[in-house]
């Protein structure tokens, strides 16, 4: 049978048909909605490891569908961004015109796949219709305070000429372009993330994910219970450095602060510190290196003395040396760490290099602690302990001790129990041009209004209140559009090809009237993709974000499948603005995403990962022109399984051709033929329902083509049903979705053309009847493994005990010794106690 006739014929028809398109709610029916992680468009179109997940996506969403659920299948565009800015700036042809043109291939490529994705739903993140809602979700954060801008140091790349959020930064480089980044103080739109901290952590037990990459997103987060100390600066009564640390109980052995190199404190305390050249010398060689590389824990650790400064133990009371070091982050913990030698390794090493005292202050209860000459420790005791040479507090525990510490710098005032978190707020603003604009304008008339006070008059919201200045665009004047220019190189003076734009950029204050002028960054590439899975239900809608009635309907996404790379990337910051959505009542559920599948890898056919640069990306263009669509789908799943990474080979394909040309004479030649009625292959149909249905269902598309090829063999071996036949039809069809469709209208002469195999109803299996007649019995000797024997089912241990006893590879473990006793456990296990 000629494949790509048939593909080309029922291609066609589907079309006319419009199978599976205009999807809408249909209440008798259960929903299922299921979701591909949209693609950016680059130039180079797809590989073969990029259809993957689509492949599977499709053959499960065809799966569901025949299973009688309603299914919500899009596709769409996450096309904002730096790779099409970067590729106009190098060909300079307009990232407008690379986009739709990119989008254009991109959608040939994955209609030529057989996908069956509801076009009608399809989106865009850069066009003004869909951006729009970008923009409104982000006035609203702004409107309650949880969108601010701040001078903050950031990743900065040289090469993208823009900043960086932490998570964008990979090994100290860019996670785009590789190159290595560098910090820089900014003005920066920050989201506050950290605010939704508690319940980003909880809410991960509400879904099925990899706990793999559950993990990730708590290591991110990564919230630490402990105490917040502040010192006071010698001579001070309320000014000091505040510490959080999770060993309050080590606080009588603090005897050195380490600030990070943008603490405030240096700045402000210059003409104190005596050796300020030197200090700031430090501070110059820290900002070119990435928070990465500073905080990398093999790394030694470095700082100067703020010689002339020293702060008070609020315990204590007695004075404490600074020092400027590079490990320590200025958004992390008050930027601040104290130093405790005698308990933490890093510390150790530090005040032995620097000379720093060491004090023990906590003993391990059970070890005497190593001591050299002198009763100097050789090595410090990191663990909870017992504490000594700590006042009132030597002989508790550290348990006992951290609480009642805590509680006493509560009652004084210096600190007390707190809870930190290690991710900082989004880094939300670009200094490029291809993304969307901030609704906002700068107005100096409302600014001063602002910081005067008299703003009590309910027409300034929160954030305009704490963003002094900042005046948000009313809803009714949304999108605010990219405006039209052939200027996108970026500036590399931190500000954005938009500052260029004047007649753009000046315009007039929403709010007063007044001269004012647009924010000139951009949002980045991640903002259109937060929450790009709600407008697929509703991508028309003019007038608000997503229907009430479509998004109770529709939401959450029932199945996402992607990569692992967005764990702390795009799946964090979907999960944070849909909770900020369902706090607004915008969605009802608290999570965007229940069950998250990840694809792994096809690499090239040398085992590494394919680009253009090794030589080995394959394009499946070639190989559906070479094979077709049918035998491309099914030989992708049957690569390997789902989650794993397997190597491209294309004369592997070959053996898939091989199956579906026998599943296709096979059909072709006795299909019309077969006899209805009871056939010798009852218990195996049933079972290759049961064991496709249970597969797909788990992802294990691998095992299900093997199946569908054993079942197969067994058919040709003659006398088979037509319900044997057919079943085999149905379960094939979500693979080779264009034969399936041909081979069901050989079997159904009276069906007509537009009637699909794909409106059939899933097979169902008689449990009972898809038992196999043979079961596999494993036999211990002693408890130990030693063989396993494929019996009828049901054998009596007197039958499997003989077979056992005179297997070969049996023999050899019990030869001149006796069985003192039989452990038998029907169809499952004989073990001989010898």
């Amino acid at each position: 049978m000629e494949f790509k006739i048939i593909e080309k014929k029922w291609k066609k028809t589907w079309e006319v048909n419009n199978l599976f398109q205009n999807i809408e709610i249909d209440q008798q029916k259960k929903k299922y909605y299921i979701l591909d992680m949209f693609p950016y468009p680059s130039g180079q179109g797809l590989h073969v490891g990029h259809p993957k997940g689509y492949i599977a996506t499709d053959i499960f969403s065809r799966f569901i569908r025949m299973r009688g659920y309603n299914v919500l299948h899009p596709m769409g565009w996450d096309a904002f961004g730096l790779p099409a800015e970067n590729y106009a700036i190098k060909t300079g042809i307009h990232p407008a015109i690379i986009t739709k043109d990119n989008i254009q291939r991109y959608k040939e490529q994955i209609n030529a796949l057989a996908l069956s994705y509801d076009w009608s739903k399809e989106i865009d993140t850069t066009d003004p219709a869909y951006y729009r809602w970008t923009q409104w979700i982000f006035l609203k954060l702004f409107e309650k305070g949880l969108a601010y801008i701040a001078e903050t140091p950031i990743n900065w790349c040289p090469s993208c000429k823009t900043g960086l959020a932490n998570e964008e930064v990979e090994q100290g480089r860019c996670a785009r372009c590789q190159t290595e980044t560098t910090r820089k103080n900014m003005k920066q739109w920050m989201l506050k993330i950290t605010a939704y901290a508690e319940s980003l952590l909880e809410d991960l037990d509400l879904v099925d994910w990899p706990e793999p990459i559950k993990l990730m997103q708590r290591n991110w987060i990564g919230k630490s219970e402990g105490a917040e100390i502040k010192f006071l600066f010698e001579g001070e009564s309320n000014k000091g450095i505040s510490v959080f640390t999770t060993r309050i109980d080590t606080i009588f052995g603090v005897t050195a602060l380490v600030v990070a190199p943008e603490h405030p404190l240096v700045s402000e305390h210059e003409n104190k510190i005596k050796n300020y050249s030197e200090v700031k010398k430090y501070i110059e060689a820290a900002t070119k290196k990435s928070e990465l590389e500073r905080i990398e824990l093999n790394k030694e650790k470095t700082g100067v003395k703020l010689e002339g400064i020293f702060v008070i133990n609020p315990l204590t009371e007695e004075k404490i040396q600074v020092w400027v070091g590079d490990y320590v982050i200025a958004s992390y913990g008050g930027g601040a760490v104290m130093v405790v030698p005698a308990h933490d390794q890093r510390d150790f090493d530090f005040a032995e290099r620097y000379q720093i005292p060491i004090k023990e202050v906590v003993q391990n209860q059970n070890k005497k602690v190593e001591r050299g000459t002198g009763n100097e420790l050789l090595e410090a005791f990191e663990q909870d302990g017992v504490l000594i040479n700590s006042g009132g507090y030597s002989g508790l525990s550290s348990a006992s001790a951290r609480k009642k510490l805590a509680q006493e710098l509560e009652t004084k005032k210096m600190g007390g129990p707190k809870i930190h978190y290690r991710f900082r707020d989004w880094v939300f603003s670009r200094q490029r041009y291809w993304g969307e604009p901030f609704p906002l304008v700068f107005c100096e008339h409302c600014r001063e209004k602002i910081l005067s006070g008299d703003y009590k008059d309910g027409k300034f919201s929160q954030g305009e209140i704490t963003n002094p200045g900042w005046v948000a665009l009313p809803e009714e004047s949304l999108p605010l559009e990219l405006p039209e220019t052939d200027t996108y190189q970026p500036t590399g003076t931190g500000e954005s090809p938009l500052a260029n734009i004047q007649e753009w950029v000046i315009t007039k204050c929403p709010k007063c009237g007044g001269p004012g002028k647009r924010e000139t960054n951009t949002m980045p590439n991640w903002a259109g993709s937060s929450w790009y899975y709600l407008r697929y239900a509703d991508p028309k809608n003019n007038h608000e974000l997503i229907s009430q009635e479509k998004e109770k309907y529709w939401q959450p996404v029932d199945l996402y499948v992607g990569g692992a790379e967005h764990a702390v990337l795009h799946l964090l910051y979907a999960r944070f603005w849909h909770k900020f959505l369902y706090d607004l009542g915008v969605v009802h559920s608290k999570e965007p995403f229940m069950k998250l599948k990840n694809q792994g890898m096809i690499l090239g056919d040398n085992g590494a990962k394919m680009s253009k640069s090794l030589g080995n990306v394959v394009n499946p263009d070639d190989i559906i022109a070479q094979y077709s669509c049918d035998i491309f789908r099914t030989y992708e799943m049957f690569m390997g399984p789902f989650e794993g990474s397997s190597a491209w080979n294309t004369a592997s394909i070959n053996g898939v051709y091989r199956f579906l040309t026998k599943v296709s004479d096979l059909i072709s030649q006795f299909g019309a033929a077969a006899t209805s009625g009871p056939s010798k292959f009852e218990q195996a149909r049933h079972s290759i329902i049961k064991k496709v249905t249970e597969d797909i269902s788990d992802f294990k598309f691998n095992t299900v083509v093997s199946s569908l090829m054993e079942y197969t063999t067994k058919l040709e071996k003659g006398e088979a049903s037509q319900d044997d036949l057919k079943t085999l039809v149905l379960l094939l069809a979500p693979f080779a979705p264009h034969l399936a469709e041909e081979l069901w209208h050989i079997m159904n002469p009276r069906l007509a053309e537009r009637d699909s195999v794909f409106m059939e109803n899933w097979p169902v299996y008689d449990a009972k009847m898809a038992q196999s007649d043979e079961v596999e019995i494993v036999v211990q000797i002693n408890g130990k493994f030693r063989a396993s024997l494929k019996l009828t089912r049901n054998m009596g241990q007197a039958e499997v005990e003989k077979i056992a006893l005179t297997d070969d590879k049996v023999k050899k473990f019990i030869d001149g010794k006796n069985v003192r006793k039989v452990i038998f456990v029907q169809n499952k296990i004989i073990n001989l106690v010898v």
